[in-house]
């Protein structure tokens, strides 16, 4: 049976023998209560690991976002700022309204948002009742694979503060952008909360952090139970968790190595980035798509095992690495492109 590699994103590998035994064999008890050792341990590791006092284990980055908006925002008429490709606006159902009766004001900014970008938008007030005042700034790292700046962070986190507002990462891939564990906390540290995803890149089938102070955690973790967020003897899903963050996280510096390769080659037969690459993602611009379309590309490659996902945003075909695809998917992604670009160059007979 011939092997499938599947970059339409990074929530498509699959539990390894080593991941699934550490789950079987974890101990286990009523998280709802408190009493499950095995999610007691990563969340502890996890707070530790970002400096923070306190973290919560939820089912999904979805769900940690918005148990972090609705924690932070809790006297409404109120707005929060973020970018206008981010996750939180555009693909979380408009959990933000429905939950938190919050105004989302979008920024356009490439690829990251700025200090400058928050202060032009920033609301102060509520101008005589027709404004809701700026309570909570979203950032989002990596945003489509792209590394916010450290010293970005610090500067919107340092403006942000001095207007009375606070800071929430979604860092769902932060696990990418930081190389180890100094990195991460450096970033963590800059935020007021933070979540981070153990199902894109780290290989778990379910799983995110939410992670904040200990009264914001507490609080998150009343709004959690009311979201039906409460699980039973979710230990089960925390060993994968422990497990990737001891086993598959480290390998994520080679995961970005090779998304530079396949980045290097595809342009090398013409194709154009929309984005630089700095992680595991690499985002081909449709537009300006040599003589083989990228469709031309995925119909090609998949009758050998390689799936593409389809054009997103518009105009962006991403391709998503992580730790299930080696050097033979990238193998065959080039020598097909190749093949095609050759094909394409010959004069017709």
């Amino acid at each position: 049976m011939s092997p499938t590699w599947d970059l339409r994103s990074d929530t498509a590998t699959t539990p390894s023998p080593a991941m699934l035994a550490a789950m079987v064999s974890a101990p286990v008890g009523d998280d709802v209560l408190g009493e499950d050792p095995t999610v007691n341990e990563l969340e502890h590791m996890v707070a530790n690991l970002c400096g923070h006092e306190s973290a919560l284990f939820c089912v999904s980055s979805t769900m940690a976002n918005q148990l972090a908006i609705r924690t932070h925002l809790c006297n409404p008429p109120e707005s929060m700022l973020c970018h206008w490709d981010s996750h939180i606006f555009k693909y979380e159902s408009g959990g933000t309204s429905l939950h938190s009766q919050a105004q989302m004001i979008p920024i356009k900014s490439s690829p990251n948002l700025s200090v400058q970008d928050i202060k032009d938008h920033f609301i102060m007030g509520n101008f005589l009742g027709h404004c809701a005042p700026t309570h909570l700034v979203a950032l989002e790292n990596t945003m489509s694979g792209v590394v916010m700046p450290i010293a970005d962070i610090r500067d919107i986190g340092q403006f942000t503060r001095s207007m009375g507002a606070l800071v929430h990462m979604d860092g769902s891939r932060l696990w990418n952008a930081a190389a180890g564990k100094k990195e991460l906390r450096e970033y963590a540290t800059l935020v007021d909360s933070l979540s981070l995803c153990l199902s894109k890149g780290m290989g778990c089938p379910v799983g995110a952090l939410l992670v904040g102070t200990r009264q914001f955690i507490d609080k998150a973790r009343h709004f959690r139970k009311a979201f039906g967020g409460g699980w039973r003897q979710a230990g089960i899903l925390a060993a994968a968790g422990i497990y990737a963050i001891n086993h598959i996280w480290p390998t994520m510096p080679a995961t970005h190595a090779l998304a530079k390769r396949l980045a290097q080659g595809l342009e090398q037969c013409g194709y154009s980035l929309a984005l630089p690459v700095h992680t595991n993602m690499v985002m081909i611009d449709t537009a300006k798509s040599p003589s083989v379309s990228t469709t031309e590309l995925s119909q090609a490659l998949k009758p050998k095992g390689v799936i593409l996902g389809a054009v997103y945003e518009g105009s962006h075909l991403r391709i998503v690495l992580h730790h299930q695809i080696d050097d033979e998917c990238v193998d065959m992604i080039l020598a097909t492109v190749n093949k095609l670009h050759l094909a394409a160059s010959e004069p017709a007979k």
